[in-house]
């Protein structure tokens, strides 16, 4: 394991997702997983991540898209939430939805449409936005 990459990617994981999150991730693994949350770490968020080709705008973008497609609704909740905290506007998340919509089809929208509201409510509720 590249331990300074895999710092490296917890660091913009946290950045991006928050430390509760990312808190619970790592807390929540046991000896079994635990090699699961530093490959994430490492390769998803220390190699991905961290490369400036993207910024983090476009990679919350491309993540919304592909998780819908591929209906993770929980991890598109998950990156959502990260998506507003890189900066991405109602307007342009709203505008990325719709693109869902039509390109995923209409259930895919309607779910990511509903996954967005609840996301943009609990953040409201906790003073994050």
């Amino acid at each position: 394991m590249d331990e300074a990459l895999r710092a490296r990617g917890e660091a913009i994981r946290r950045q991006v997702l928050g430390d509760d999150y990312v808190d619970g991730a790592i807390g929540s693994s046991d000896a079994f997983s635990r090699p699961f949350q530093d490959l994430l770490n490492e390769h998803c968020w220390g190699t991905v991540w961290t490369d400036e080709s993207l910024d983090l705008r476009s990679r919350s973008l491309l993540n919304l898209g592909m998780l819908a497609a591929l209906n993770r609704m929980h991890e598109f909740g998950v990156h959502f939430r990260g998506a507003i905290r890189n900066g991405l506007t109602d307007e342009e998340l709203r505008a990325a939805l719709v693109q869902i919509a039509i390109y995923c089809g209409i259930p895919a929208g309607v779910e990511a449409f509903r996954v967005a509201r609840r996301v943009r409510d609990e953040m409201a509720e906790k003073g994050e936005r």
